[in-house]
């Protein structure tokens, strides 16, 4: 039933993926630069200007798809939610930026293996964002959609632990204070991208507890 009353105005659903495609680009550049920073590769540089590439297309999609909100009469499920989802998904991306800003900011030229381990987490997180979000548009894959979300919730859990993992090692076997606090930093915001991912995973669970 609401597969088959779903407008065909405002292509939201389309708006929705080109987005969740760019969370899954941000994620893997995110991963790129903490490997770069690990390997010296000297392709840091690189992988932080493809984050801010990607951070602002998907502004743009963020500012299209609440522009049609105002503009479209009917929507495939509640405008508040529309607005919640849109958003959170611009959140993920916003701390991907942060994390590449912040490198720059404290002048970090090489991150513990730790680093790229979160990275990695944050990685798979986005692409279950973008997995779970291809099948919004039918709540025929209710079952399916809710199993990602669960998903994202445990990855967001390991990421929790690894991030206990790392601060514990930094603390205990970093001689420069300095370093610590980038690196707490620099590891507290990697785990917040997972925290972003567990968001909208929340919100997508609401609307289909709610819709189907």
């Amino acid at each position: 039933m609401f597969g088959r009353l779903m407008p065909r105005e405002g292509k939201y659903f389309d708006l929705f993926n080109d987005h969740a495609a760019l969370i899954v680009q941000g994620g893997k550049s995110l991963a790129g630069l903490m490997g770069a920073l690990i390997g010296a590769t000297g392709e840091a540089e690189k992988f932080a200007e493809e984050i801010d590439v990607i951070e602002r297309k998907a502004d743009e999609i963020t500012h299209s798809t609440l522009a049609q909100l105002h503009t479209s009469f009917i929507t495939p499920f509640d405008r508040d939610e529309i607005h919640q989802l849109i958003n959170g998904m611009d959140d993920i991306l916003d701390i991907i930026q942060d994390v590449a800003e912040s490198m720059a900011l404290y002048d970090v030229h090489s991150v513990p293996p730790e680093a790229k381990v979160l990275a990695d987490v944050t990685e798979q997180c986005c692409s279950a964002v973008q997995a779970v979000v291809k099948l919004l548009h039918s709540m025929e894959n209710a079952p399916a959609i809710l199993k990602y979300c669960h998903q994202i919730n445990e990855l967001e859990s390991d990421a929790d632990r690894l991030l206990r993992e790392a601060m514990s090692k930094l603390f205990r076997e970093e001689p420069d204070v300095r370093q610590v606090v980038k690196m707490k930093e620099i590891y507290e915001l990697l785990e917040s991208v997972t925290d972003r991912c567990k968001d909208v995973a929340g919100t997508i669970e609401a609307i289909v507890l709610e819709n189907s």
